[in-house]
């Protein structure tokens, strides 16, 4: 099975919906045939690395909200992500441009360290507070997820190092027309669409996997034929 998910490091509800796949999977006892894959999504390609701005103020200016009902928002999703273990630190955190950090991602792909790398951006963003467009701090991100410091920066000076690999990303998004995130598809077939409970995660894969998965087929071990009742017959053959 495979489970392909967009979503974007800035936004809360792709890393409560990552923590609930997780505890899904990890209730699944077909989990060890699971491939789950990462794809790039920019909420706002536009948004700066540097804006000047805390989350609240960007939040109102963006939903045309005050100042005091993007907080109680942000407060409302700091509760949704404590019952996941999460913790969320709105008042601190540094709005930015992901571009790099997707692109940084596709590199630890590479690596085979994607998964490693993501959790540690996701958590530097929304526990630790740092700036996840800024260079120096991805690639402490990077070499902390066991790749190589350097490579990593030159991967993030080279504006065009993965960046096809982003885009290429966003382009089936929009084929798939996916306006938000997180969006899971199943098997190119199924699809869960934002953070859904827990139980709808597990329900998913169960009916994914009764209905995708192959029907086992039998060795016939029988060493002699006729010796079942067929069509209300059940003549015992005689023998030669």
């Amino acid at each position: 099975m495979k489970i392909e998910v967009w979503s974007d490091y800035v936004c809360p509800f792709c890393y409560i919906g990552k923590r609930r796949l997780e505890e899904a999977l990890e209730q699944f006892p077909h989990k060890d045939q699971v491939v789950v894959e990462f794809k790039s999504f920019e909420l706002d390609p536009n948004s700066p690395k540097n804006s000047g701005e805390n989350i609240h103020e960007v939040l109102a200016k963006k939903y045309g909200i005050s100042v005091e009902q993007a907080k109680q928002a942000n407060h409302d999703m700091r509760k949704n992500a404590a019952t996941v273990g999460l913790t969320f630190h709105f008042d601190e955190m540094k709005p930015t441009n992901t571009f790099d950090a997707h692109r940084l991602a596709k590199f630890a792909k590479t690596q085979g360290k994607e998964p490693a790398l993501s959790e540690k951006i996701l958590h530097a963003y929304f526990t630790d507070s740092k700036n996840i467009g800024d260079h120096e701090t991805l690639a402490d991100l990077a070499e902390d997820s066991g790749l190589n410091r350097q490579e990593s920066l030159h991967v993030l000076q080279d504006t065009t190092a993965y960046a096809n690999e982003v885009r290429a990303d966003e382009g089936i998004a929009q084929q798939y027309q996916i306006g938000g995130v997180p969006y899971f598809i199943i098997n190119s077939k199924y699809a869960i669409s934002g953070a859904q409970p827990l139980e709808t995660f597990k329900g998913a894969l169960q009916k994914v996997w009764e209905e995708e998965s192959p029907k086992p087929v039998l060795q016939n071990l029988s060493t002699e034929d006729d010796l079942s009742c067929v069509d209300g017959n059940c003549v015992i053959p005689e023998k030669e």
